[in-house]
This record gives structure tokens, sequence and C-alpha cells, in this order.
């Protein structure tokens, strides 16, 4: 895909992370076909279908549990419609931990971007370069837009 679509999915996927629940954990998830038909979108927050219960929502520490990732929520969304990901293109706002790559990959997602100004905090370093060989040994594609 031109670097021009890459920007258009990674800024769809920017404006879909504010819709995340936590505004500590901001992350948006675009899956785009082989046509550059979008195939599912997620962001971090409840899965869907799950209601909002208030007393869950007001102790962070009980909410966590019911968090799913972007990628998940993308991921899980196709699997209730019918859609296949396989051979798609994951457009995320953070690159993926490893609960996340374990996702792509089993979703059947060829190729992850992920925008190259992502400021990796150092204690996110060592789950981020053990997702990466998960992805390069599972054969899915990395780039940086």
């Amino acid at each position: 895909m031109s670097e021009k679509w890459d920007r258009r999915f990674l800024a769809l996927a920017d404006h879909i992370s504010t819709w995340s629940k936590d505004p500590s954990t901001k992350v948006g998830c675009v899956v785009v076909g082989e046509d550059r038909e979008i195939r599912s979108t997620g962001f971090n927050g409840f899965p869907r279908g799950i209601d909002d219960d208030p007393e869950r929502l007001s102790d962070r520490e009980q909410k966590y549990p019911l968090i799913c990732h972007a990628e998940e929520n993308a991921i899980m969304h196709a699997a209730r419609i019918g859609l296949s990901l396989k051979d798609s293109t994951a457009y995320v706002t953070w690159p993926p931990c490893t609960r996340c790559a374990r996702s792509l990959i089993q979703a059947g997602v060829t190729e992850v971007v992920y925008p190259s100004d992502s400021e990796i905090p150092e204690r996110w370093h060592s789950d981020f370069d053990t997702s990466m060989k998960m992805m390069s040994e599972a054969g899915i594609t990395v780039r940086q837009v």
C-alpha cells in the first residue's frame, strides 16, 4: 500500500483511539484488507457487547480485567460478524504488545503498521522486543510510517 494510504489509515486509528474509556491507554486499530477495504476497527476499552457497569468503572483495579486491547477488540468484532482478517494489515497507534501479537498471529494478519514517532517507555522495551520477535517468526511484516 502507498504511504498516502498508510497515513490515512493511521489517522483513522488515531481518531478511533479517542473512543477509549481510559485516557491512559488510548490505542486505536484499523484492520484493512488487500483491496483497502476496512475489515474491522477497535480501541482499548470494554469488549463490544459488555455493558459499562458504573460501579466497576469507578474502580480502576476492577476495571482492568475487562479491558481489551485495540487489536483484540477489532479481532473479536470481526469474528462476531463473520469476517476473516487473514492476509489483512493492522494499522495501530502503538506497537503491539505480546498479548496483541499473539492475537494478530492467530487472526492471520500478515502486516502491522504503526507510527514511526512512537516513543516507547523503557519499562515496555522488553515486551515490545518480544512481540516483534514473535511476529517476525510468524511471518508478519512490521512497518513504521
